[in-house]
């Protein structure tokens, strides 16, 4: 795979998949304001170089969640990813756990839980949307803990979905089976449609044996929205959190006066995420609420961050404005739509060889020292201060 930067992989996805698909990955919230926001406002943090400093051994490891870890990275949930390559989240598992990171499933992926864990070895975390039917939200549960599952990611910033407009465009929004108009579309693409046909009709995994769910991914996922529940409040994750024996996650925070309620109800760490600018257009990118909700809980609870990181100076950014290690969402599934297990794999060399080049370069031994040394490394520039 001949590509030197994630526009390029960007762009070999988008020959590969059919539209619909690709802008389901590409897409964004209404004007995508916030989507722009998270990557544009990476560009106004200045790198800081320093010169002779002994550089010949860096680390690029980092702890969180009680772990090492091999890169400040790990693989965030991206729902429908085996409709973007053939056995597409177990493809994009086996890339991170080969790069020694975390793979977090989404609750609305082709492949189950169980088919996954059966599939790879290494470390999984787990996408839990908070439902209306408890009694599916404990199943799931008693399902990651058989799972060995590390963490639980529960999704908070989905009370109701948010409306995208390319897939009003498509469609693709309101489809519960597969029409004239999607067909045509698909047929466009007829190699893509040959492999992921070749195991039959696609459905969520985590839904087998629920009929009443649809049977079908398309029918399946929109029944599944539906029953998000729009009344979750701070008491549904502490009954989460009396359930769920490990690390709990929540991903979704954007706001310090959350964060703190996070370490209230037990959590162990937050995501500062806007759902990839996907719920609630015109708010804040995450790089710049990082650095306030990072000061506001202090070493209370760990923060992670996703949205807009689309190079190694991107993850460097992050660390030194609070966060322990950042998720991948739109760049993995990029990689995964242009090349599969290989293109997920490339993405994340592609991160890591800048991160390391760069640290390098900013006379960087160790990740964890980028934190302390923030004020000597980062420039902003504008009002991307949190």
């Amino acid at each position: 795979m001949a590509v030197a930067n994630l526009d390029d992989v960007r762009a070999m996805a988008a020959r590969r998949l059919p539209k619909v698909f690709f802008e389901y990955i590409d897409g964004a919230a209404f004007s995508e304001e916030t989507a722009r926001r998270n990557v544009a406002d990476f560009r106004r943090i200045e790198l800081q170089q320093r010169v002779l400093i002994d550089v010949s051994r860096r680390d690029l490891q980092v702890d969180y969640l009680g772990r090492r870890r091999a890169l400040p990275i790990a693989l965030g949930p991206v729902g429908f990813s085996g409709l973007f390559s053939e056995r597409g989240e177990i493809k994009a598992a086996r890339a991170a756990h080969a790069a020694g990171i975390p793979y977090c499933l989404s609750s609305f992926a082709i492949t189950s839980l169980e088919e996954l864990r059966a599939a790879t070895r290494g470390t999984l975390w787990f996408q839990l949307y908070v439902l209306r039917e408890r009694e599916l939200a404990r199943r799931m549960i008693e399902t990651a803990i058989a799972a060995d599952v590390e963490a639980l990611c529960v999704t908070v910033d989905t009370p109701v979905g948010g409306l995208r407009e390319k897939d009003v465009r498509n469609g693709f929004r309101s489809l519960t089976k597969v029409t004239p108009r999607l067909a045509l579309a698909l047929a466009r693409k007829p190699m893509w449609c040959a492999r992921i046909l070749r195991r039959g009709i696609p459905e969520i995994g985590n839904l087998a044996g629920l009929p009443e769910y649809g049977s079908n991914a398309l029918e399946q996922a929109a029944r599944l929205a539906a029953h998000i529940d729009a009344s979750m409040t701070w008491e549904s994750i502490a009954w989460i959190r009396k359930l769920w024996p490990r690390k709990l996650v929540l991903k979704g925070i954007l706001n310090a006066i959350d964060a703190s309620e996070a370490v209230r109800v037990g959590a162990d760490a937050i995501v500062v995420s806007n759902h990839g600018g996907r719920q609630l257009d015109c708010a804040s990118s995450t790089i710049a609420a990082l650095p306030r909700i990072a000061d506001a809980v202090g070493s209370d609870i760990e923060v992670l961050l996703d949205g807009g990181i689309r190079r190694g100076s991107d993850v460097l950014k992050a660390l030194a404005l609070g966060a322990r290690g950042v998720l991948l969402g739109r760049a993995y599934a990029y990689g995964l739509a242009a090349d599969g297990e290989r293109g997920v794999a490339r993405v994340i060399e592609l991160i890591a060889t800048e991160l390391d080049l760069q640290m390098a370069q900013m006379g960087l031994c160790h990740l964890r020292d980028m934190a302390r040394r923030r004020d000597e490394l980062l420039r902003i520039r504008g009002d991307v201060s949190g």
